[in-house]
């Protein structure tokens, strides 16, 4: 196959044409003629090995040396089940993985037992990996071809640079389009999601045509559904395209599909809307081209009796019938189906095509919709959260790809919170920062008044499509709401008031109830509660970017307070990053490894977002003023100084602000040397009896720099929508040397708590981290005296400090913490954590809630 090493076939290399002495043209020899890099007198790694496979009696070898090379692309693909296996099998997607020696480029095959690696995102694109063992395996159809199969690994460090410019040393891996090594699937998959179209069997140039309709027969929908069961041939229809779903990908090993993958069109003419379902070979023929509002000339086309449990989305003119009891197949072949897109200009009125309708809503008017009520939103973006995965079934590998963003349009102090999943729409969905003019449609609310704090947010449907360039000439251009929105957006810009958002980070959405009882109704898991001794299973079988909530049972032990560390002037973003220059290797990184030698645990100097930074965003944006503060930067240092005498040494007393005690002018140390941010700390005596006897410590209160909200900075747009995007399965240049994610300043000046919990049998104990919301001008929060209470609402610090008695700083909120969990020493609770993967074997754990099981509703 046209993936397979094949007979002579080297690719042109900068290293000039073939040696006095050429190699042997061996039968068996995979990728025919092995030439050697003779201009530069640099031998391809690549090549030797393929040679030792060749002399060697095995179809494996271990390389005589082992050379770095750099990781070009790492591509996925379904691989049907081979004739021998008899029951079919899960889905096994497989990875051809694209290296560099420096002089050839070569596409191998990654063994299964090596999936684990790109799960965790640890073998990924950019880095420098070690190869210690390879295999071939061989086309046995084919005469002398087989895979260059890569069988033990080890993964090093992100590269600075990887040149592009060496070539494939079988020019058959640089075909277009691609195709994989193994089996018959014709195309690549993405790599973290089925929903995106990838590579480049996705054709985007499909323009329209004019159509002499003079000797063309034409049905309506509305005498087709009348007619159709009766009819072998159909007339063609004459159609406006009202909603486009997003792809499905139906893949199974024991299917022969080549492209399987199927979507819906809702078209509508005057007489009826009906739903059109493209399959297999159109979906990459046609997919991309198709947008809503096209109208569609329709033939060769064959109708069936609709699936009886598929909604169909509402019409968007009410008038318009609907019809649900047959459904337009449109497929390459049996028949194959002309699809013809008629100019708009040549549309005419007495066709009556049905006009697109918006149902646009302002955030003010969504405080009064209905739950599951279909929307459309307009806006400016204030936050644009990091990339997030769930699993669609717990038994599969396969994932939904999502992130939650903040829209702010002007009528609200409050912005729409939305879950943006994956629509099909990778270029934009990947490319969305904050500063950008944002159209989402065919939104549903979620809302919950019976939950405190009240839930309410939308999320997207399979109809969703977002837009973010090409506003011009669109339908919605004409629409009140949308005029509106783009009056009061001139009136910011000018001010310059909307530069105050934010991009990345951990976001805790949607809350957690604030009973038991509720929660455990709003879950859907086999079990309810998990083990202590099953969290570090838990943790270890996330895969990259994926977040999930378990609930453990356990006693709060120790509490400790971790202030905000304000980067210096030197390492500060909030303009442009000043050590853009700088190795990529970090001091910062360099001490969180030493930490993690020395204990396991990691220290963090910032904190993750809670909220707090995005409502920010939010609120430097409403037309009115705040009511409720919400959290901005907070230059000033937070120093929470131990007391003098610890609070081992004196028994249980738990160490709160109101007995904190200074140690002179400078702080702890030395005199004369840089003042010191003290952490505030409780431990309880029971700690102190069982923390030398446990069978197992888990250590997940680390908090990663990619967990943390970023100042968002338009000038380095770029680096930041990466660095908080999935890993892409083709490296990408830099441009440039790129700043740091370090550098750039935290959208969130609190602090954060490291609590540790202990296992009710006393054996087990884990390290999480808990991130507390804080806002003094919140009469509901005015009292924050019990970590359950402040756990109930979002509250958080404000963004300027007054002197004033009334507010209260990072220092007060940790006592307030501090004493609470004087309350809860030895008490039984329930915890709910929040369980990320950051991917390359980093994880975190964040405490959301905590319940009392003596009063669980």
């Amino acid at each position: 196959m046209s993936g397979e090493l094949g007979p002579p076939q080297a690719g042109p290399s900068r290293a000039g044409h073939d040696s006095p002495n050429a190699e042997r043209n061996r039968i068996g020899v995979p990728g025919g003629v092995i030439r050697r890099a003779g201009a530069t007198g640099r031998r391809s790694w690549i090549q030797k090995v393929l040679e030792q496979i060749t002399d060697s009696p095995r179809q494996w070898v271990t390389p005589s040396e082992v050379v770095p090379v750099a990781v070009l692309a790492v591509q996925r693909y379904l691989l049907e089940d081979e004739p021998r296996d008899v029951e079919p099998k899960p889905p096994l997607y497989c990875y051809d993985v694209t290296i560099s020696d420096g002089v050839y480029q070569e596409k191998c095959y990654l063994d299964p037992s090596l999936n684990s690696l790109v799960y965790k995102n640890i073998l990924k694109v950019g880095i420098e990996m070690k190869i210690s063992r390879v295999s071939c395996i061989y086309n046995e159809k084919r005469l002398g071809q087989g895979i260059l199969c890569i069988d033990s690994v080890h993964c090093g460090e992100t590269l600075e640079a990887i040149s592009l410019e060496t070539p494939f040393r079988n020019r058959a891996h640089r075909e277009v389009p691609e195709r994989p090594l193994r089996g018959g699937k014709s195309h690549y998959l993405a790599l973290w999601n089925n929903e995106d179209p990838y590579g480049d069997i996705w054709l985007t140039n499909k323009q329209p045509e004019e159509h002499n309709f003079n000797n063309t027969r034409i049905i309506s929908l509305s005498h087709l559904e009348m007619t159709w069961s009766n009819r072998r041939n159909f007339p063609a229809l004459l159609v406006r395209i009202l909603h486009k779903s997003k792809l499905r990908y139906y893949g199974k090993p024991d299917r022969k599909m080549i492209e399987p993958y199927q979507t819906f069109l809702e078209v509508a003419d005057s007489s009826g809307t009906v739903s059109v379902i493209m399959w297999n070979a159109l979906c990459p023929e046609w997919y991309k081209s198709l947008r809503v509002g096209l109208v569609l000339l329709l033939q060769d086309y064959s109708v069936k009796k609709s699936y009886p449990f598929r909604m169909q989305p509402l019409p968007v003119d009410p008038h318009i019938k609907l019809i649900s009891t047959m459904e337009i197949c449109l497929n390459l072949r049996d028949p194959p189906t002309n699809i013809i897109i008629i100019p708009e200009r040549q549309v005419k009125p007495e066709w009556r095509l049905p006009k697109l309708y918006h149902r646009f809503i302002t955030r003010s008017e969504l405080d009064d919709m209905p739950g599951n009520r279909i929307c459309d939103v307009i806006g400016i973006l204030v936050f644009v959260g990091r990339v997030q995965r769930s699993k669609k079934k717990e038994s599969r590998e396969d994932f939904w790809s999502y992130r939650w963003i903040h829209i702010a349009d002007g009528t609200s102090e409050q912005p729409f919170i939305v879950e943006l999943f994956s629509t099909s729409q990778p270029e934009i969905f990947e490319n969305i920062y904050p500063m950008t003019y944002f159209i989402c449609t065919q939104l549903k609310v979620v809302r919950n008044d019976t939950q405190v704090p009240k839930l309410l947010y939308l999320t997207t449907t399979n109809e969703s499509r977002v837009f973010i360039t090409g506003h011009r000439g669109q339908p919605y251009t004409n629409n009140t709401k949308v005029k509106n929105f783009i009056q009061w957006i001139k009136t910011k810009t000018d001010s310059g008031e909307v530069k105050n958002t934010v991009i990345g980070g951990y976001y805790p959405y949607p809350p957690v109830p604030e009973t038991f009882s509720k929660y455990s109704s709003s879950v859907k898991v086999e079990s309810l509660l998990t083990a202590i001794s099953e969290v570090r299973k838990e943790i270890e079988d996330l895969q990259y970017r994926e977040q999930k909530r378990i609930a453990i049972q356990g006693i709060i032990t120790v509490i400790k307070y971790v202030p905000h560390r304000i980067p210096t002037e030197s390492a500060s973003a909030s303009e442009t990053p000043r050590n853009a220059n700088r190795p990529s290797t970090s001091q910062a990184a360099k001490r969180e490894s030493q930490n993690q030698e020395r204990d396991g645990k990691h220290y963090p100097d910032d904190g993750p977002l809670a909220s707090q930074g995005i409502h920010t965003s939010s609120g430097s944006l409403s037309p009115t003023k705040k009511k409720r503060i919400v959290q901005g930067p907070s230059d000033k240092p937070v120093t929470v100084p131990q007391p003098e005498t610890s609070a081992e040494s004196k028994g249980n007393k738990p160490t709160t602000s109101s007995n904190v005690q200074r140690r002179g002018s400078t702080g702890i140390g030395v005199q004369g040397k840089a003042r010191k941010t003290i952490s505030d700390r409780w431990e309880s005596l029971l700690w102190r009896e069982k923390k030398f006897g446990l069978i197992d410590h888990l250590r997940y209160s680390s908090v990663h720099p990619e967990s943390i909200p970023r100042k968002f900075i338009f000038e380095h747009r770029n680096f930041l929508t990466q660095q908080y995007n999935s890993q892409p399965a083709k490296y990408i240049p830099p441009e440039g040397r790129p700043p740091k994610l370090d550098d750039f300043k935290s959208a969130r000046s609190l602090g954060h708590f490291e609590i540790t919990i202990l296992g009710l049998n006393h054996e087990i104990a884990i390290d999480v981290a808990f991130l507390p919301m804080y806002s003094p001008e919140d009469i509901r929060t005015s009292q924050i005296d019990t970590l359950l209470t402040c756990m109930n609402y979002s509250c958080v610090f404000p963004q300027e400090g007054p002197s004033t008695d009334k507010v209260r700083g990072p220092r007060a909120l940790a006592g307030d913490i501090i004493k609470a969990a004087t309350e809860l020493d030895r008490v039984h609770i329930v915890c709910i954590l929040d369980i990320c993967s950051l991917g390359n074997n980093k994880a975190e754990v964040y405490l959301q809630k905590i319940y009392r099981p003596d009063n669980p509703s």
